[in-house]
């Protein structure tokens, strides 16, 4: 499995893209994994359930927004949210990711757990999620990445780039800050992730991610 991280706009997508036409030349099979907690194919089916069924009115909002801000300001609505992402990302990082890789499929995820926390640690302060009992199971069983890619670019050019490709919900500048300076510091006490400069040339980009998968 190998994992893509980084602020809106950096070349997750692009390179995702030149990564798997790599593997599709060699013949190996490949899966693309979107995985942003809550909103991942599963969740969606589950909170349109929720609200069919009136149990409990989650945010349709991927983004910031009022209405968003409103329904989370109730702590149940949190709670069940949040247990229901981390559960959803249990199955697909503890159990379908290892399925695809024991029948010789390289999973590319894009977005790994970290992007995950560093969305509960922006939107929910107050629940403290690193030391929730599901949140530390998850991190125990969850599958490792062979690789870790951040590909990193300035708050001001994740702006420009987002609204270059009319992105439908674009982070806040206060946002991408804080997302920036928690995936800097992430890859300056981890040795097993890399960091790209992506406001280089794509082809360099793509050369310096090859470099470190092929060996």
């Amino acid at each position: 499995m190998i994992a893509f991280s980084g602020l809106d706009g950096a070349g997750k997508s692009t390179q995702i893209g030149y990564l798997r036409d790599f593997y599709n030349q060699k013949k190996i099979r490949t899966i693309v994994l979107w995985s942003r907690g809550g909103y991942t194919p599963g969740m969606e089916l589950v909170k349109s359930l929720l609200r069919r069924f009136k149990i409990a009115n989650v945010p349709l909002n991927k983004g910031e927004s009022p209405n968003r801000d409103v329904a989370f300001s109730k702590r149940y609505i949190r709670k069940i949210w949040l247990n229901l992402a981390m559960l959803d990302l249990l199955f697909y990082y503890a159990v379908y990711i290892r399925v695809l890789e024991f029948v010789g499929i390289v999973v590319i995820c894009d977005r790994y757990l970290y992007d995950t926390l560093l969305d509960f640690k922006r939107n929910f302060p107050q629940e403290n999620i690193q030391i929730s009992p599901l949140w530390r199971f998850l991190m125990l069983v969850a599958t490792k990445p062979e690789k870790h890619f951040v590909l990193t670019i300035s708050v001001q050019e994740s702006q420009l780039r987002s609204k270059l490709k009319h992105e439908p919900f674009p982070d806040s500048y206060e946002t991408l800050e804080f997302r920036l300076a928690e995936y800097l510091k992430y890859c300056s006490t981890n040795r097993e992730v890399v960091q790209i400069d992506c406001e280089k040339r794509m082809d360099l980009i793509q050369r310096e991610i090859l470099a470190n998968l092929v060996k």
